[in-house]
């Protein structure tokens, strides 16, 4: 609990650490063991998915996440590029793309920070802080449909940036919830690709 205490008083400093925040991670945390979404799709579930390129021109696995992208900054969304999905000709070709940002250090895991969906299967990298056009973003951990900048609190912490490559558009609305989201996601991936880097406060 001490380390779990650290990271909500860490978050109310932000005015972040809410009632119904807390109750969503309650909430994830036997779906994050029984499905395994965030830490990489189950096989089992999900057959083979295509492994994909995800990369950044602002951070890597050596490269720090600059301030700029997490709540000691300003907490804009970042820039990410990718490759690799799976398309036309294939046995199951890319219909739609979801990006999903989390932490899987958090003392609750996983903290989903930011869950964007339908971005067009054209789509082969997110402007800074814009979202594609068509694209939607279902509600995080924290209880918005928003990008929840990461806040590390007492040295490195690793985040992850993972792609989704999807069978088919999830036609869901603006502000879907995180659970539902998340199984629909887990119900047409074909490709994964994910980005890992350290930040620190």
């Amino acid at each position: 609990m001490g380390r779990l205490g650290r990271y909500a008083r860490a978050r109310r400093r932000r005015g972040r650490a809410t009632p119904a925040a807390l109750t969503v991670l309650a909430v994830l945390a036997p779906l994050a063991s029984g499905c395994g979404l965030l830490g990489g799709l189950t096989t089992q579930r999900l057959g083979s998915p295509q492994s994909m390129t995800v990369t950044s021109p602002v951070f890597s696995p050596d490269v720090t996440i600059p301030a700029l992208y997490t709540c000691h900054g300003h907490g804009l969304t970042p820039p990410l590029y990718w490759s690799g999905a799976p398309q036309a000709g294939a046995s199951q070709s890319t219909k739609s793309f979801a990006i999903v940002v989390d932490d899987s250090q958090a003392p609750i895991t996983p903290y989903v920070y930011w869950l964007v969906f339908d971005i067009s299967p054209a789509t082969t990298a997110i402007p800074q802080n814009q979202l594609p056009p068509g694209a939607r973003q279902a509600m995080n951990s924290h209880g918005a449909a928003s990008y929840d900048p990461p806040c590390p609190v007492s040295g490195p912490h690793q985040y992850r940036f993972t792609v989704y490559a999807l069978n088919a558009r999830l036609n869901l609305p603006v502000g879907a919830g995180l659970r539902e989201t998340w199984s629909a996601i887990a119900r047409h991936v074909i490709g994964i690709g994910r980005l890992t880097a350290y930040a620190n406060p």
